[in-house]
């Protein structure tokens, strides 16, 4: 922020999510408290462009001046859908002699085992552009060989003859010892000045090869793309009258300077659903364990938050590829609003993983889309009111909808009159069972039982499909925030800035005071390196923080366990402390410990997080009792039979007023179903808190019902 804007004081933030479907904005007022919400269709051939037109809308429903705004935060998933499609930039790699098939070998696993005609994934960078230098280091750092006399002016020319767009060099132990390799890229850039040249050890020095020069080759394969969409992003904010600083969302549920991610942009890579997190941790506070469902338009995403951080992990892939850097740990579970109801050519009704997109979008968006969706089945059973679709500014065509149905009806061996409702409800069950079915094998993964937990429901189709849900994987409690469809874009300005940084060094802890020391010395290290990054980071930070984490086993293991340090220990370790840390967390994992085995570190990690000041979360109305007044009624299908329920504008519902099932809760950018044995209210902050009914005998009426229909 500058001096100026500092002088006139607090402003207002944006955060801004860019979707499939929807680009999503949210502003902080931070002189009111008051927040402002906007949607605009987003644009997949160039994202900075539904930025720069809902911008401009978005102020203007506030009632703010593009000379307020303090600061923007904005998420996109361009780079990762860059992977997925192969769009990335034309890159050329640089290994060690006899290491050229590092990429086509990786772990030498199948996806699928079980399956003979499963091919590999193809390589981010094909074997012609991969060239060996004889540049060679041992483990413990000596050199072996160096590049011979004009080696790296070959390497150089062939990249130009093959019309090499970005250029990273990976050579083995460099992690390590990355001297060699800086060297190597040096000469590199010396003769090719205009091409972008990357060590592997300078973007992320953890051992394992094949997974650190996957980060690396992914770094250089989208840099290109971040650095442009970056230029124009900034010149059309810069159009706009803006000129406060931008951040991009970062994949660790924090931000990062827009120069920082021009670097490194591997690190924002999954940047999209870790916002949706971080705004559920906050708003969530009080509620306990939560799992996050994050329904948009394209799928459905799951995260899991048990106190004031998200989980991480490390072990996470991007299309076909695993990457290691740490992540918001969020997995895909299925279905979207815009995925796509199909027929097999079994006659079996199945839905996703395709999906319709933005554009021609769902048959009701009435751009052309002939597939039926989600979305489709939403309208046809009554959910959703075409006529209040994005408050009222989209129309959706209810006959589309029914006429891509009855499509669909017709191939599943649906008949008669309401053939149409009970396809879309069939449709709905399928998405329902395939999200619970991999809620479970997520939850399962983690080693955690879903009962005690609550969901949290976000994204423009999580509101209305999560007592569905809730009710098939058996929670009996639903949260769904003030503002759900643009639940990712509040998290993106609610989110501190972060980066982490990495050391693989092998520590026996049975080695004492040597290896203690060496581990004090490594976490000091890689602080003082987050410390000279997070000051050029901006104005509005706080002093810098440090969490610390070691990736631990026993000896002989091959795989590890991430442990958090505390602060306490980070500063001064002590071997017992650190072995009792990590065999509560293998006995929490795989349910025993091993007392008698010795403990190794093989990573050491220093998280660096700089304090964004906090916005408050808006308070909603106490001074209203009874029960709510409908704003209207609508007929909805549901388990097979036409319900009158009534209709009520959530903003209009105060504090503790009881919401009854069924009925629907309506609002701007999304509409909330409250299914039969559901009942609730809105909390102190605005979320809706939902929780199953129980009978006099502690079953759920759901359960109940089930047993009826039976």
């Amino acid at each position: 922020m500058s001096a100026s804007a500092a002088s006139r004081g607090p402003g207002c933030r944006i955060g801004i999510d860019v979707g499939g479907t929807f680009t999503d904005f949210v502003l902080a007022d931070l002189r009111t408290g008051a927040l402002t919400r906007y949607k605009e269709a987003s644009v997949p051939s160039d994202p900075s462009l539904s930025v720069k037109r809902g911008l401009p809308a978005l102020l203007a429903r506030a009632g703010a001046k593009p000379e307020d705004v303090e600061l923007i935060v904005h998420g996109t998933t361009l780079l990762v859908n860059a992977i997925i499609q192969r769009r990335g930039a034309k890159v050329g790699l640089v290994v060690c002699e006899g290491h050229r098939g590092l990429l086509e070998i990786g772990r030498g696993r199948l996806a699928n085992t079980y399956d003979l005609k499963i091919t590999k994934e193809e390589p981010l960078v094909p074997r012609n552009l991969i060239l060996e230098t004889k540049a060679r280091i041992r483990a413990d750092g000596s050199i072996v060989t160096r590049p011979e006399p004009g080696e790296i002016a070959a390497i150089a020319a062939r990249f130009r003859a093959e019309g090499v767009e970005s250029v990273t060099v990976v050579l083995l132990h460099a992690y390590a010892h990355p001297a060699m390799e800086r060297e190597v890229a040096a000469e590199l850039r010396r003769h090719m000045p205009d091409i972008p040249v990357s060590e592997s050890a300078q973007i992320w020095p953890e051992r394992r090869e094949f997974e650190r020069s996957l980060v690396a080759i992914m770094n250089a394969y989208v840099q290109p793309i971040m650095d442009s969409y970056l230029t124009r992003l900034t010149e059309r904010v810069a159009s706009l009258g803006i000129s406060a600083p931008i951040y991009i969302t970062a994949s660790n549920g924090g931000t990062l300077s827009v120069d920082t991610t021009r670097d490194r942009p591997i690190e924002t890579i999954l940047s999209g659903p870790a916002s949706g997190v971080v705004a559920a941790m906050r708003a969530a506070a009080g509620h306990g364990r939560i799992i996050t469902v994050d329904m948009g338009g394209t799928s459905a995403d799951v995260a899991v938050t048990l106190g004031t951080e998200p989980e991480y992990t490390t072990l996470t892939h991007v299309g076909d590829f695993p990457l290691v850097l740490p992540v918001v740990n969020v997995s895909a579970i299925g279905a979207g609003g815009g995925s796509i109801v199909w027929v097999d050519p079994q006659g079996v009704l199945k839905v996703g993983p395709r999906s319709a997109g933005a554009d021609p979008g769902p048959a009701c968006y009435g751009r052309g889309g002939q597939d039926a969706t989600i979305t489709d089945c939403y309208l046809a059973v009554g959910l959703i009111d075409p006529d209040q679709f994005l408050g009222g500014r989209m129309r959706l065509d209810r006959a589309a909808a029914e006429a891509a149905l009855a499509r669909i009806a017709g191939r599943a061996g649906f008949t008669g009159p309401d053939a149409v409702l009970r396809v879309a409800e069939a449709a709905l069950r399928v998405a329902t069972a395939l999200m619970s079915t991999e809620l479970y094998k997520s939850l399962a993964q983690r080693g955690m039982d879903p009962q005690g937990f609550s969901l949290m429901a976000f994204g423009g189709a999580g509101p209305t499909h999560s007592t569905l849900l809730a009710a098939e994987a058996r929670l009996e409690t639903v949260i769904i925030p003030a503002a759900p469809a643009t639940f990712c874009a509040m998290g993106a300005i609610l989110a501190d800035v972060k980066r982490d940084y990495v050391r693989s060094e092998h520590l026996e802890l049975a080695h004492g005071p040597a290896a203690l020391a060496r581990l004090k010395t490594i976490f000091a290290e890689l602080a003082q390196q987050g410390h000279c990054w997070i000051t050029r980071e901006g104005d509005l930070l706080g002093k810098p923080e440090f969490v610390a984490s070691c990736d631990m086993r026993y000896a002989g293991q091959a795989f590890d366990l991430s442990v958090a340090v505390p602060e306490a220990l980070r500063l001064a370790p002590d071997a017992t402390e650190l072995a009792e840390l990590f065999h509560k967390a293998h006995e929490r994992t795989y349910g025993f410990r091993d007392p008698d085995s010795a403990i190794e570190i093989t990573t050491e990690r220093v998280r660096v997080v700089g304090r964004i000041p906090p916005i408050a979360l808006p308070a909603v109305r106490r001074d209203l009792a009874g029960p709510p007044v409908a704003a209207a009624s609508r007929r909805v299908y549901h388990e097979g039979r036409m319900l009158d329920v009534p209709v009520f504008d959530r903003a209009t519902l105060g504090a503790a007023q009881p919401v009854v099932g069924p009925a629907i809760v309506e609002q701007d950018d999304c509409t909330s179903w409250v299914a039969p044995g559901w009942a609730g209210a809105l909390d102190e902050i605005g979320n809706l808190v939902l929780r199953a009914e129980h009978d006099g005998a502690g079953t759920t009426k759901r359960d109940a019902h089930e047993v009826a229909l039976a």
